[in-house]
């Protein structure tokens, strides 16, 4: 089964709240989104459309995918498959980073993030304060992730440290290519 954040009936969305009708919107902008680009195509020519779009889209997805990323990935983060994998225990497997300036620009998204996916509609501005309460409740029982590492070595580290999962079962932690380089070597 494929689970992912266009198909309203995944199992990422919870099934209260109207998600299934709120993400089969999202998928329908999605869709409109490209027949727009593509009309604007055939109207202003495929470079220019491509040349004022395509790399604002390249920058923000990089950036999306970089905190999203950072935010779900280090090695010691279990990552669950069906039978495992619960709302709450994928909520919890999120790490709070703090990015600097950018966290105040992007409504503290990266250091409220634990908090965030717990409580999808907590307004932003209350988060920190959300944040700081879920903190204390979560951190002695050993629920709470929080990595306070400059994000851009955070991110130099994860990319040295998580390739891989070995399967899509059960519970799985992230490997390094080189600790089974050091395997092999040892066998």
């Amino acid at each position: 089964t494929v689970h992912d954040h266009f198909r309203p009936d995944s199992k990422l969305f919870p099934t209260h709240g109207g998600w299934n009708f709120r993400v089969m919107l999202s998928t329908v902008g999605c869709l409109l989104t490209i027949a727009g680009l593509c009309y604007a195509g055939t109207i202003f020519g495929g470079t220019k459309v491509f040349m004022m779009y395509f790399p604002a889209y390249l920058w923000t997805n990089f950036w999306l995918v970089l905190y999203t990323w950072l935010q779900h990935t280090a090695e010691d983060i279990p990552h669950f498959g069906e039978d495992e994998w619960t709302w709450v225990r994928g909520a919890l497997c999120t790490i709070d980073r703090p990015y600097g300036v950018f966290d105040w620009m992007h409504h503290h998204i990266g250091s409220t993030h634990v908090c965030h996916h717990l409580f999808s509609y907590l307004p932003c501005y209350h988060a920190v304060e959300a944040t700081a309460a879920l903190k204390q409740y979560l951190e002695p029982k050993g629920l709470y992730h929080y990595d306070g590492t400059n994000f851009v070595v955070a991110a130099w580290n994860v990319a040295k440290t998580c390739h891989y999962v070995e399967g899509v079962e059960g519970i799985q932690f992230y490997k390094s290519l080189k600790d089974t380089k050091n395997a092999k070597k040892k066998n």
